[in-house]
């Protein structure tokens, strides 16, 4: 095997930016991101190889997607989420909420 060499990939949907290994074993490359461990792969030339981790990294960000939706969903629909909306209009009731606009100041300081 040869040298594992590393790499930045950018997730263009996600605009994240991640780390990929690469690396010659024998006549094919292998590749995987340790922050997304699923994603691991093999292929013949480096280039395909770089291309199906950008996929497979892509498909991971969207099932993990899906997944944290469906779970907000069930979430809401148990009144998990219940608490949040009920000291939102207590804090509203009190006085202690803040106009878009300053919201809007605040974050750009």
């Amino acid at each position: 095997m040869e040298e594992i060499k590393t790499l930045e990939i950018q997730d263009p949907v996600y605009e994240e930016t991640y780390t990929a290994h690469i690396q010659k074993n024998g006549a094919a490359w292998i590749g995987w991101i340790p922050e997304v461990p699923e994603v691991k792969c093999e292929e013949h030339t480096q280039e395909a190889l770089l291309k199906t981790l950008v996929h497979e990294l892509h498909e991971a960000l969207e099932t993990e997607q899906e997944a944290w939706e469906k779970q907000f969903e069930a979430d809401v629909k148990a009144g998990h989420l219940d608490y949040l909306s009920e000291k939102a209009v207590k804090n509203f009731r009190e006085g202690k909420y803040y106009e878009v606009e300053k919201l809007q100041e605040l974050v750009k300081k």
